[in-house]
């Protein structure tokens, strides 16, 4: 549902305006990060449980969202 969306974002600004885009970014992990919280009840209260849980997911599975490939492929640079 989110990754057309994403994907929009990543070729119209990422092109010319990449670190415009982290922070849009991080700002979607969070919701993430609240939604596992929400979802998963031994996430309940913990942020930071929550936020490594979904970096674990983010690599063992970068296909899930577009953002995660975006930032795979950037990291090495």
């Amino acid at each position: 549902m989110f990754n057309p969306v994403v994907r929009g974002w990543l070729n119209y600004s990422g092109s010319s305006y990449r670190s415009a885009l982290h922070a849009i970014f991080r700002h979607l992990d969070d919701s993430l990060t609240r939604w596992a919280k929400q979802k998963y009840k031994r996430l309940r209260g913990h942020h930071r449980r929550a936020r490594h849980w979904l970096q674990r997911v983010a690599r063992r599975q970068p296909e899930l969202f577009a953002h995660w490939q975006f930032f795979q492929s950037t990291a090495g640079q």
